[in-house]
């Protein structure tokens, strides 16, 4: 029988005073979930619509789930996916994830991030942070490293560097519409189209070299990845290369690390496939999250009793 969950939503203000969306999926016991799961979203992307399909599942599961829209995301304030300081995003997500880490009811559970596309190189820059804080990751086709295939040439990336200070918000970028690259199912992409907190125009200039800048710092870092993770990419993903999850698998030195490639699947796992393809992902998800919540409460447990006999 599927559990009851609680929806909630509220705004924060960020340390620069942006007024930022956020929003909470609880199992209907909220003062005890298993586990608590930080969501970052992609490129474009919100919570409270697109990554809902994710919160009910995994509140369901009995985890608590919190979301954050980035300053220029979703419901919160901001120029429309206009990316300044990519490092503005990690640390309101940071402030934010903290903030709910020391709720009461909460301060003794596990702590899980769960990133999607672009949210998966928030999750590991919030990990690169504090790399002792999470108990462990979910990154779904994560942007973690620029595909030899797309990486721009030096020259055009010196040349829009040059005119990232002038013209920083002009939408002069051209790109091919991801909706249509990132959904295979039709009937799901249509929805996803008509959500219109969903930004669906050409990426600003700025906010395309942040991202590029932030893609490579991620991939330099990769070595540095030590919490326990789960890659999920489906192999048909023409939005990120999936070969980039396997580079992240390679070169991670977690000692537990697990990658899932689902054949014939492209780059929205949870919310552009088929509803059989979306469940079989999620069953793998949950699965993960069950058998590393069950581990951390064992040692958590042994680590108590131990202090109690000194």
């Amino acid at each position: 029988m599927e559990m009851e969950f609680e929806y909630q939503e509220g705004y924060i203000r960020s340390s620069r005073g942006v007024q930022l969306f956020t929003c909470r999926w609880l199992p209907s016991d909220s003062s005890s979930p298993r586990a608590l799961v930080f969501l970052c979203h992609g490129y474009g992307m919100e919570c409270s619509g697109f990554m809902r399909e994710c919160g009910i599942r995994l509140a369901r599961a009995g985890y608590a789930v919190f979301g954050i829209d980035y300053e220029g995301h979703g419901r919160s304030a901001g120029s429309r996916c206009y990316i300044k300081k990519f490092e503005n995003i990690v640390n309101d997500c940071q402030d934010f994830f903290k903030s709910v880490c020391a709720e009461k009811d909460y301060r003794y559970k596990g702590r899980f991030l769960y990133g999607e596309s672009m949210g998966g190189a928030v999750a590991l820059l919030l990990h690169k942070k504090e790399p002792l804080f999470y108990h462990g990751a979910v990154l779904v086709a994560p942007m973690c490293k620029i595909s030899e295939k797309l990486k721009p040439h030096p020259v055009v990336v010196s040349i829009l560097t040059g005119l990232e200070d002038l013209i920083p918000k002009w939408k002069i970028v051209p790109t091919k519409d991801v909706i249509d690259s990132a959904c295979k199912d039709p009937l799901k992409r249509e929805e996803i189209r008509n959500n219109r907190l969903i930004y669906q125009d050409k990426p600003r200039l700025k906010t395309a070299l942040e991202m590029l800048r932030t893609s490579m710092r991620v991939e330099e870092s990769l070595k540095q990845v030590t919490l326990p993770f789960v890659v999920l990419h489906g192999d048909a993903d023409t939005v990120t290369d999936p070969e980039i999850s396997k580079v992240l698998y390679d070169r991670a030195n977690s000692e537990d690390k697990t990658m899932k490639m689902y054949p014939g699947m492209w780059h929205a796992l949870t919310a552009g496939e088929t509803d059989e393809n979306v469940a079989v992902v999620f069953a793998d998800i949950i699965a993960w999250l069950d058998e590393h919540t069950a581990r951390e409460l064992f040692l958590s447990s042994h680590c108590m009793r131990l202090s109690m006999l000194e």
